[in-house]
Formats: C-alpha cells, structure tokens, sequence
C-alpha cells in the first residue's frame, strides 16, 4: 500500500466556507517541497525507509556533516531531516511530472543509460522502483478528502497543577478550606510508605510529541504547496509538523 508523507510548517487555524454554506475549520500547513535525502533498505541497512529534508536554512547554520549529507542529494542546506518508515511515497509529484515524461519519451535510450551508466541512481531506488536521491517530494502526492495523521511537539505549557494537567475537580472554597486546587490524599502511610509511579500529580504539561490520527485533507493549494486539514494538529504556529497518510 502507498503511503504518502511529506514535512511541513504550521502556520495557523482559518475557515473555509463550503458551497452549501458548510464552514469548516482548517488547519494550514505549508508542506514541502521536501528533497528525498536517503533511501534504507533492508538488505543494507535492516530496514525500509525514506528520508525526507524540510526548511532551507544557510550553510552556517549546520555543521560539515549535515551538509556533506545534504549535498549526496544536491538539496540545499536544511533544517529539518526525517526518515519514514515502510514509505512508499508515490513518484509522481509536481515537480517531477516532466522528468517522467521525458523518461516515457525516451524509451529504449533511458533504459540503456541506466544498464550501462550512473550506478548510484539504481542503488538509491525506493522499494516502488521509482523514487531516487533528489526527487522532491510535494503536496501532489496526497488527495482531497484523504485521511491522514499529523505528528509534532505540543505546545508547552511549564510546569501546572493537577486541574489543569488532569482535568481534576477543585476542592471546596468556603468554611476555611485551603484544598481549593490541591490535589488531595494520595494513598501513601506506613504503608508503602513511598508514592507509586504514574500517579496523576502536578508536573510539566507539554512540550512532547503528539499524533493526531483520523483527520481529513480539506483542500489542497500545490502553487503555494498548501496542505488545508480539517480539524487542529499539534504544535504551536510555525512549528514542523510530519503529515503521514492515515490507514
């Protein structure tokens, strides 16, 4: 089964208005497009996967190993790299619609120069047969009404008591009580004189990462490479978010 993946930016939450008057609340993200900066195998390297660059950024701000890496590709320098496991993300992307026609158009001479010619190419061939170093990899390969699955980093929010954290019930606030938002009794005396790990208590909130499954591309924008997904995703605004086909 193909599954499209792609790494984008969130840029924020807007509306859009259906023809039968329908306002459905998006998510917008700019995804792509994203160089493929290494294909694993598993006869070489134990496992599938396709890794994926987002987020142009100057030279200085990576080291020589990160651009040495980037530039095996010919990608410029990027912030963000990824690898998707068990990807299998479809050639065919804007980017390289006119590369495979030329290849259709070329026939017999393309075959022979990949016989006899650049070996690296036939080395880094995705598991498809079609996805090399280099390809770009944009919005086009997913679909309207597609259902699919944002990762990212919560927002953090520090460190915060147990309503806020859990949702817990305030205690009463008259007749002198000062349990107003404690968390009360939790169990520990003589015996087992220690408190049990994973107990809901008082503690950092956010700041991980998060999946958010089930969610329903509203529309697509390839000339701004705009993914618009239904519903919110992790991450504050302008963070990197990883949109992977859901199912």
């Amino acid at each position: 089964m193909t599954m499209s993946a792609i790494l984008g930016k969130k840029l924020g939450m807007t509306q859009l208005f259906r023809e039968d008057g329908e306002v459905v609340p998006v998510t917008v993200i700019e995804a792509g497009p994203c160089p493929v900066t290494a294909i694993r195998k598993p006869e070489r390297d134990g496992y599938s996967a396709v890794q994926l660059a987002f987020d142009e950024v100057p030279e200085s701000k990576l080291s020589k190993g990160e651009l040495g890496h980037l530039a095996k590709a010919d990608a410029q320098p990027m912030r963000v790299v990824v690898e998707f496991r068990d990807a299998e993300i479809p050639l065919v992307t804007e980017g390289n619609e006119g590369e495979d026609e030329q290849a259709e158009d070329g026939g017999e001479e393309a075959g022979e120069t990949e016989g006899t010619g650049e070996a690296t190419d036939a080395a880094e061939t995705g598991a498809d047969g079609g996805l090399k170093l280099g390809h770009e990899v944009t919005v086009a390969t997913f679909e309207k009404g597609e259902k699919v699955k944002v990762s990212g980093i919560t927002i953090g929010k520090g460190f915060q008591g147990t309503v806020k954290r859990h949702n817990f019930g305030r205690g009463p606030v008259t007749h002198g009580s000062h349990n107003v938002r404690a968390p009360g009794s939790i169990g520990a005396s003589a015996w087992p004189a220690r408190v049990f790990k994973g107990m809901r208590l008082p503690g950092r909130m956010g700041g991980r990462r998060a999946t958010q499954s089930g969610l329903e591309i509203a529309e697509i924008d390839p000339d701004r490479n705009l993914l618009m997904v239904k519903g919110s995703v992790p991450g504050p605004k302008n963070s990197i978010v990883e949109v992977r086909s859901d199912g």
